[in-house]
C-alpha cells in the first residue's frame, strides 16, 4: 500500500521513499509513500524524478500507486531509498486549473442549477460539461464575475478525511464507503475529491471563460485558470490588435466592421458566381457553335490542360452540356485526371462510362449520368482510359 503524500500536503516538492516493488524490467516501481500524483478523476499525473531518473507517468492501481522511468533502475532497486522531486510549475497549474473547476463547478450548481456531467484538464485549457442546453454570453460573463470575486475574496480551501454515512453538504454525493477526502472552499464548496488543490481562491489566480459549445444534451464550458488565463488572454488581445491594424480600425470596432465586411463579402462572391455562371453560358455557346456534330449528332469535345484541378473544368461542362445532344471531356495531363459531362439527350451514360474505362486502367472514380470524374496513376492510364472512350479523336478546343 502506497501512503498518498500530496492527500494531506500538495505543496509537498521532495521526499523520499523505500522502493518496495519493481516491475517491466525496472521500469515500473512500487514505493511505501509517494507525493507524485497518479491520473485520477480528470487531472493530469505529476513528473518530475526519482532517484534522478525522471519520470513519465504515474498510475492509481488502487492501494498502490506505480512510477514508469523513463529509464529502468537495476534489480537492487528494492528497498533502496530515493529521493523523489515533483516538477513543480506542473503540478502548480494543475493545483490551480482544479480548484477553479471545483468553484465554477460549485457556482453553476448553486446559481443556475447546473450540475457537472464531467470534467476534462487538458494541456492548454479545460472544460466543464454542464447539465444545461445553453448558456447565453450574458451567463458565461456573470459566472466569471462571480468566480472571480470569490478568487479576490480569498476564501481558504481546506482539506478534511470524514466518514462517508456522516459527511453532509456534499456537492454532490459520494458512492464510496469508509473514510473520504474532502476539499472544501469556505462558504462555497464541499466536494469528496482525491485530487490536489491551493490553499485559498486567491492562489487560483484569474479565471477566464473562452468558449460555450453544444456537447451532446449538455453545454461545454473552456475555462483557463492563473497562470494559463493570462497568457492567453494576452494571445487573445494580441490576435484582435492584429485584424484592428488590418481593418483600420480600434478593437472596438470589430465586432460591427467584421459582420458588415462578412455581408460585403458574401455579395461579392454571389456576384462573382452570377457572372462566372454567364460567362460560362457565353463559352459554352461559342464552343457549342464551333463544333460540328458526329454521325450520330452529338457534338463532342475535349478540353487538354496540362496541369490544374479537373474541378475547374466542371462548370463550363455542365454549362456546354445543358445545350442539346453535347459531351464535354476534360483532361489534365497533371497530375492525370479526366472529366466527362453529357447531356440528357445524348445517349451517354457519363458515370458508367468513365467508370469502367477507369477500372481497366486502374484508376478510381465515377459520377452519375450526367456528370462524372475520376484520376489514373501515371500518363500512360490516362491515354488508356482516352482510347477507351475514343476521345483521341473528338475534336479538341
Amino acid at each position: 500500500m502506497t501512503q498518498r503524500l500530496y492527500y494531506a500536503d500538495a505543496y509537498r516538492r521532495r521526499f523520499e521513499a523505500r522502493v518496495v516493488d519493481r516491475a517491466d524490467d525496472g521500469r515500473l516501481l512500487y514505493l511505501d509513500q509517494s507525493a507524485f500524483y497518479p491520473t485520477s478523476g480528470g487531472q493530469p499525473h505529476d513528473v518530475g524524478t526519482l532517484g534522478g531518473v525522471a519520470v513519465a507517468d504515474v498510475i492509481d492501481e488502487g492501494d498502490r500507486v506505480a512510477h514508469r522511468l523513463q529509464t529502468p533502475l537495476p534489480l537492487d532497486a528494492v528497498d533502496r531509498v530515493l529521493e523523489g522531486v515533483v516538477d513543480w510549475p506542473r503540478r502548480w497549474d494543475h493545483m490551480q486549473q482544479h480548484t477553479g473547476q471545483h468553484l465554477l463547478s460549485a457556482l453553476c450548481a448553486d446559481r443556475f442549477g447546473w450540475a457537472t456531467l464531467s470534467v476534462h484538464f487538458g494541456p492548454e485549457s479545460s472544460t466543464l460539461d454542464l447539465s444545461c442546453e445553453r448558456m447565453t454570453p450574458a451567463v458565461q460573463h456573470e459566472l466569471e464575475r462571480m468566480a472571480n470575486a470569490i478568487v479576490c475574496e480569498n476564501r481558504s480551501v481546506t482539506v478534511s478525511f470524514e466518514e462517508a454515512r456522516s459527511a453532509v453538504g456534499l456537492r454532490k454525493a459520494s458512492d464510496r464507503d469508509g473514510t473520504l477526502r474532502i476539499v472544501s472552499i469556505d462558504g462555497t464548496d464541499r466536494s469528496a475529491c482525491g485530487g490536489t488543490h491551493v490553499r485559498a481562491t486567491g492562489e487560483i489566480g484569474a479565471i477566464l471563460l473562452r468558449r460555450v459549445e453544444k456537447a451532446k444534451q449538455a453545454t461545454r464550458l473552456e475555462f483557463l485558470c492563473g497562470a494559463r488565463a493570462i497568457p492567453r488572454a494576452r494571445r487573445d488581445l494580441d490576435i484582435l490588435a492584429r485584424l484592428a491594424v488590418r481593418l483600420s480600425c480600434s478593437i472596438d470596432e470589430l465586432a460591427t466592421i467584421i459582420p458588415m465586411q462578412c455581408e460585403q463579402l458574401r455579395g461579392a462572391e454571389n456576384d462573382r458566381r452570377r457572372l462566372e455562371e454567364e460567362l460560362n453560358g457565353v463559352r459554352a455557346r461559342e464552343r457549342y457553335a464551333a463544333t460540328a456534330p458526329g454521325e450520330d449528332g452529338v457534338r463532342r469535345v475535349v478540353d487538354r490542360r496540362p496541369d490544374g484541378k479537373v474541378d475547374d473544368s466542371r462548370a463550363l461542362a455542365l454549362a456546354f452540356c445543358a445545350l442539346p445532344r453535347t459531351v464535354y471531356s476534360a483532361i489534365i495531363a497533371s497530375p492525370p485526371a479526366i472529366l466527362i459531362a453529357a447531356s440528357d439527350d445524348s445517349g451517354i451514360d457519363a458515370g458508367r462510362v468513365l467508370k469502367a474505362a477507369l477500372t481497366a486502367a486502374g484508376g478510381r472514380g465515377g459520377g452519375s449520368p450526367r456528370l462524372a470524374q475520376g484520376t489514373v496513376p501515371d500518363t500512360a492510364a490516362l491515354l488508356s482510359v482516352e482510347q477507351a472512350l475514343g476521345l483521341t479523336t473528338a475534336q479538341t478546343l
